[in-house]
């Protein structure tokens, strides 16, 4: 904070902070000023704050993880950038760029043969891939491909090899996930909130909150969640069906926007 003073600070990933973390900081937004560590005497400090996180803070407020003041402080502006798999155009060149940044560093040029590159395009812009860890992912790849590989060329079976590494590499973090799927009901309710709850209530609303996360609207999630007793009905009103049922937890669908 010191050294950013009249200048620019970038926080990354600021979701990680903890609560106590988050004070000090809004502290030194609003009043420009901070104890530094170790001391007991107020410095001034004036920047301006970009931050970045892979976490939607709007989640991390509801479930208590993130302080509500700072995330209005910093949402002044706010950017989504899409995943690595949702934009598949900037595969390539971020290719060449990573090569050119392992030749910069370890002082050896290297390049795909023309086969191997076809090969490791069409997988990466396939829904094959995931790219979980997004452009983490793609520069660890780039650099293993280049680090094994001998000689000048990146070769097909070098690639072929990586494609299968990649592919156990997310099915491991995928099932890793999956053993957590409490995960997402904190997304949106407390732990206190949760001890509350029934573990057969707890499995119902994990499969709704997914449903509503992947629908554009209430009215869609519900035709997906009451699709066979829809049909049993004279008249519909899915939407607040929906509404009804997130109401039960303290929820609405002002959550999921």
């Amino acid at each position: 904070l010191r050294s950013a003073d009249q200048g620019i600070l970038f926080l990354d990933e600021i979701g990680e902070l903890g609560l106590d973390e988050q004070a000090m900081l809004l502290k030194a937004l609003e009043d420009k000023s901070f104890f530094p560590v170790g001391s007991d005497k107020e410095i001034q400090a004036d920047f301006q704050l970009i931050a970045g996180t892979n976490r939607d803070l709007r989640n991390e407020v509801q479930a208590g993880r993130f302080r509500e003041d700072l995330w209005a402080r910093l949402n002044t502006w706010t950017f989504f950038l899409p995943n690595l798999k949702d934009r598949v155009e900037d595969i390539a060149p971020n290719i060449d760029f990573e090569l050119q940044r392992f030749a910069a560093i370890h002082q050896r040029q290297l390049r795909f043969q023309r086969d191997a590159l076809e090969m490791y395009l069409k997988f990466a812009k396939s829904g094959d891939a995931s790219w979980q860890g997004n452009f983490r992912d793609l520069a660890a790849s780039v650099t293993r491909l280049a680090t094994l590989s001998q000689g000048e060329l990146i070769r097909c079976e070098a690639v072929e090899k990586e494609i299968q590494r990649l592919k156990q590499l997310w099915l491991t973090q995928d099932e890793s996930y999956n053993d957590k799927d409490e995960d997402i009901l904190l997304n949106y309710l407390s732990p206190e909130q949760l001890e509350q709850i029934d573990e057969f209530d707890q499995i119902q609303l994990r499969g709704v909150l997914k449903v509503c996360e992947n629908s554009k609207s209430m009215a869609e999630a519900g035709r997906q969640l009451f699709s066979v007793s829809r049909q049993q009905r004279n008249t519909t009103n899915d939407s607040d069906r929906v509404k009804k049922y997130l109401a039960r937890f303290g929820l609405s669908w002002n959550n999921f926007q």
